[in-house]
């Protein structure tokens, strides 16, 4: 099997298990962790990207666990992905996530029946806006997905010695503080950026789970919400690119 679909489906479901995993603990009722909030979930967030990239970031794939990162890597040039690599990044991520999803409602299985509200279980695989606005919404995912993936670059660039437009991030990340910077990043961001959206920042991290919240036989689950998922795409689509370009302009 080849290591980067492996490495980045299996990166990519430790985030999504833990990521979902948190929201799952606040939102859905009779757990334990119910009604802790937003500080909570932006905190497991944050250790679920350090600990993903802990897992898997040592491998040649390193750890991108992210369609935004992989095109934010390409963007910044001489990446050497090719075609074919690029495929494999992508498919793992969003097989990955899927899997990480399905774990997440496995392991908190009676508690979909005690939730009431759809609206809540759809939140556990999924984003959504805090006021539904096309145009602030895309533009709320495009800045979020920027500052992830100028960060993420350029903290690859000061760990991996920086010689190149495009850093070596299986060396930054197999740096054994560098993948706690980048879950503090991410904090940075759910904290900061994270109200209007929910900060996706990641196509695979919404559309994956979407797609098992549509398909797995949760009871009472309602609308999945398909008129608003592709904002969660498109957005952080065009923050990634943007975020490699600038980081080449600035870098190279």
């Amino acid at each position: 099997m080849n290591h980067i679909f492996v490495a980045e489906l299996v990166g990519t479901a430790i985030l999504i298990l833990l990521g979902d995993g948190v929201v799952a603990g606040v939102l859905l009722a009779k757990s334990k962790a119910e009604n802790s909030g937003w500080i909570v979930i932006t905190t497991g967030w944050a250790f679920a990207v350090a600990v993903a990239v802990y897992a898997v970031g040592q491998f040649p794939a390193g750890a991108h666990l992210n369609p935004a990162v992989t095109l934010g890597v390409v963007m910044a040039g001489d990446s050497g992905i090719n075609a074919s690599e690029f495929v494999q990044y992508i498919g793992g991520q969003l097989v990955g996530a899927m899997i990480g999803a399905t774990l997440v409602y496995i392991h908190y299985l009676p508690h979909w029946k005690e939730t009431a509200d759809p609206g809540l279980k759809l939140a556990v695989f999924s984003t959504g806006p805090a006021i539904r606005n096309t145009a602030t919404n895309v533009i709320s995912e495009i800045i979020g997905t920027f500052v992830l993936v100028f960060g993420v670059l350029a903290v690859g660039h000061h760990f991996s010695g920086g010689s190149k437009a495009t850093p070596d991030l299986q060396t930054a990340f197999s740096n054994g503080i560098t993948p706690l910077i980048v879950g503090i990043l991410v904090w940075g961001i759910g904290l900061s950026l994270g109200g209007p959206t929910g900060y996706a920042i990641n196509p695979a991290r919404d559309l994956g789970p979407r797609i098992m919240h549509a398909v797995l036989p949760i009871p009472g689950k309602g609308s999945s919400d398909w008129s608003y998922a592709w904002i969660p795409v498109i957005g952080p689509i065009i923050g990634g690119i943007v975020g490699g370009l600038v980081y080449q302009g600035l870098y190279k």
